[in-house]
């Protein structure tokens, strides 16, 4: 029945989250409306579609995404090269099984970009 999700990220400054989103995050626009500076716009990546709408102070509220991700090593390494405050912890295991990190936008959305570790990588190794 559900085919798929498209989150709204809510911004102050869309013009400011068009670049972060672009320019940092790797993301292209795909559109946007005709207002200017638009109101709503939606970025690609991949398989991934966000949505980003201006929002007053009075209607924002922070939201935590988590995308699946084939390789969060070299994201992170990517977004570590364009200049990207990701979080102190860096790239990390989780007790709950997944290898991740995560950062926050320009309007403290909280990002979690991960991927399941495998059985192997979940046993502790023997020491050398």
């Amino acid at each position: 029945m559900f085919k798929k999700t498209q989150p709204i990220i809510g911004t102050r400054d869309i013009k400011r989250a068009i670049e972060f989103y672009t320019q940092r995050l790797g993301f292209q626009l795909a559109f946007g409306d005709k207002t200017e500076p638009p109101n709503y716009v939606g970025f690609r990546r991949d398989a991934v579609e966000l949505h980003l709408q201006f929002q007053f102070e009075h209607e924002m509220s922070r939201i935590r995404l988590r995308f699946l991700v084939d390789d969060p090593d070299a994201l992170f390494n990517e977004y570590r090269e364009r200049g990207v405050e990701c979080s102190d912890s860096g790239i990390r295991d989780t007790p709950w099984g997944t290898r991740e990190f995560a950062l926050y936008d320009l309007d403290r959305n909280a990002l979690t970009f991960y991927r399941h570790l495998m059985s192997a990588e979940k046993e502790p190794q023997p020491a050398a």
